[in-house]
């Protein structure tokens, strides 16, 4: 079958959120490309030669699921009332992933027509990006279509090397597939969330698209968002030079070590994510990026403080309210999220960032208005 080893999977852990709580479960549903071989679970064999199937998975969200928790098992089998796991999908053949994609699109007005594109980073396995996706749709409050595109991380710390080149095959399914969204009847925007090495990877892929003469994915393109990207600074400055950058926004956070470690693996070169706003150098680095800038440093918690972007309750509330909202034309804009004003959100606050009086300037904003509510 098409897209095999797609259609199920056992629960896995994360913590993304904060301490609120979801008073009724529901059921997502995830298209999924992959550029993953099937089931092999030998390192090497996972990797493809870059073409990807499709799949259509759906995962529930229990009823009493916390923001901030992916809920599992501790032992024993996994209870969809209590856990999050996949309760069906199937395998679709390439001819027919546009079709069901439109399909789902079919009917919806406003944002709810988007398309959220996520991709994610290194030492990431399927079940856990397909799960994160699950809850950064539940928890944020999107009401579109989500896609996960998934490459073959081997999900091992001790990969970086072999993850980057697992990556770097996949790029070319990954632009045909921006390409291909891009395309679907009906679709409103394309938004891109790409965490770590996965930024890196959609920005290749966005640039791949903007040199073949489709800069803005045909005016589909919607916001990218960047999440501790783990991606060298000139190298984002020539992605940067064909991508539209008042279409891009990064998160990073001086607290960051998997990007301080992945600096020092490629000779001390700065990485975009770890930028510190605080620092006069840094600011002006990113000033110069003519991007929107989110400060995540205050909100940093644990001891890696790589997955701040899911791991803070208004963070993923700011992503979401990014997805719902038109379009804004606030290049160079940079925000600071306020780790001690995470929760609760007030209902006539100032979203993050527009009270921002320059481009050179880090704010403390309010916290978000509460986010839309999903489709019925």
């Amino acid at each position: 079958m098409p897209g095999g080893g797609l259609s199920g999977m056992s629960a896995s852990a994360g913590n993304m959120f904060g301490s609120e709580a979801v008073t009724a479960g529901r059921s997502t549903s995830i298209f999924v490309a992959s550029t993953r071989k099937g089931d092999a679970r030998v390192p090497g064999e996972s990797v493809s030669d870059g073409g990807a199937h499709y799949a259509l998975s759906i995962v529930s969200v229990p009823p009493g699921h916390k923001p901030g928790e992916i809920e599992e098992p501790t032992f024993g089998s996994v209870d969809p009332n209590k856990h999050f796991a996949v309760v069906g999908g199937r395998g679709l053949e390439p001819e027919d992933f546009r079709l069901q994609v439109a399909t789902y699109l079919s009917g919806r007005v406003g944002s709810n027509r988007d398309i959220l594109l996520y991709v994610h980073g290194f030492n990431t396995s399927l079940e856990e990006a397909r799960f994160r996706l699950a809850q950064i749709v539940n928890d944020g409050r999107f009401g579109g279509v989500p896609v996960l595109f998934t490459w073959p991380s081997q999900s091992n710390l001790f990969s970086y090397v072999s993850d980057k080149e697992s990556a770097t095959v996949s790029r070319d399914a990954l632009r045909k597939l921006m390409s291909d969204l891009a395309k679907v009847e009906g679709v409103g925007r394309v938004h891109v969330l790409a965490h770590s090495m996965g930024a890196w990877l959609a920005m290749e892929a966005l640039r791949e698209n903007a040199l073949s003469g489709s800069r803005n994915l045909d005016g589909r393109l919607g916001a990218v968002m960047l999440a501790a990207p783990d991606i060298d600074l000139n190298v984002f400055r020539t992605q940067l030079a064909r991508v539209p950058s008042s279409n891009v926004s990064i998160f990073v956070s001086s607290h960051d070590r998997a990007l301080s470690l992945s600096s020092r693996l490629a000779g001390a070169r700065p990485r975009v994510g770890a930028l510190d706003p605080g620092s006069s150098r840094d600011r002006a680095e990113l000033t110069r990026l003519g991007v929107k800038v989110f400060d995540l440093s205050a909100a940093s918690s644990g001891f890696i403080g790589h997955s701040v972007y899911g791991d803070a309750p208004l963070v993923v509330r700011t992503i979401g309210a990014q997805l719902s909202a038109p379009r804004r034309e606030d290049a160079g804009v940079t925000s600071m999220i306020d780790g001690n004003n995470i929760a609760p959100v007030a209902a006539n606050t100032t979203p993050l960032g527009e009270a921002a009086s320059a481009a050179s300037d880090t704010v403390r904003s309010s916290p978000l208005p509460p986010p839309p509510a999903p489709m019925p």
